[in-house]
């Protein structure tokens, strides 16, 4: 009988030669994330690769050309690029890091929160939302800069966390509504689960994915936000060295 019939439109699973087993690298960006890693290492150690002082100002040799001394030249005060650039690395990527955790964290929440309530009152956060949205966010981070007063490294992190946080809050907005009626939300819900344990347990992981690129990209925006506001005269003091080139002031 088993002749009579013949399965169509199923392909045999195709064998693997034994032995032999698909590359772990295959399909991942191993090439940039190799040369990510390694200037973030190159920055977390850069005692070990400073071939000079980056605060200290040879004026003998100002305006440098790259050579053998002075790897990448030095600045109009004297200064080696080359060690600024491993220092300064520090400070910008630690304050990128902790701006982007504190408006991830904020847009967590506050989407959840958005997300998980009535109607009218999700109504009115998304409408707040979006006039903070509506409102540059450099005039928002200036007024804040200046009521708090001389800048810093956790200063500026702190604002510039603070403003960033509405892209990614409407993202999780959206995502919770979609899983709040989820049986598993319910289930836990009506055991007795609280808000934050809804939160971190069953809905993060399942939004994460869709705001990690944003998270990552808060990175880069909060570096070039402190480039913005040190141009301006408004951003880390003179000796704190960053990724920001600034001169001297006349």
């Amino acid at each position: 009988m088993k002749d009579l019939f013949k399965i169509v439109g199923i392909r045999p699973a195709p064998e693997q030669t034994p032995g032999r087993r698909e590359a772990w690298y295959k399909g991942k960006p191993v090439l940039t994330g190799g040369i990510l890693a390694g200037i973030i290492l190159g920055c977390l150690a850069c005692r070990l690769i400073m071939t000079k002082d980056p605060a200290y100002m040879d004026l003998q040799n100002f305006s440098a050309a790259p050579g053998g001394e002075f790897l990448f030249g030095t600045d109009t005060m004297g200064r080696d690029i080359f060690s600024m650039i491993w220092y300064g690395g520090r400070i910008s990527l630690f304050m990128g890091c902790m701006a982007a955790l504190i408006s991830t964290v904020i847009a967590v929440v506050f989407g959840t929160v958005s997300g998980c309530a009535p109607e009218w009152a999700d109504s009115l956060l998304m409408r707040l939302t979006d006039i903070l949205l509506g409102v540059p966010n450099l005039l928002i981070v200036i007024l804040l800069q200046a009521v708090l007063g001389k800048a810093s490294v956790f200063s500026l992190a702190f604002v510039i966390g603070v403003t960033g946080w509405m892209s990614i809050a409407k993202i999780v907005r959206t995502e919770v509504r979609q899983l709040r009626n989820s049986e598993y939300v319910l289930a836990s819900k009506c055991m007795g689960g609280g808000f934050f344990h809804v939160l971190w347990v069953h809905l993060a992981p399942n939004f994460v994915s869709s705001i990690m690129f944003m998270v990552v990209m808060n990175i880069r925006s909060a570096i070039v936000a402190e480039s913005t506001l040190s141009f301006m005269g408004m951003g880390l003091p003179l000796e704190t060295i960053s990724w920001l080139y600034r001169k001297k002031p006349c």
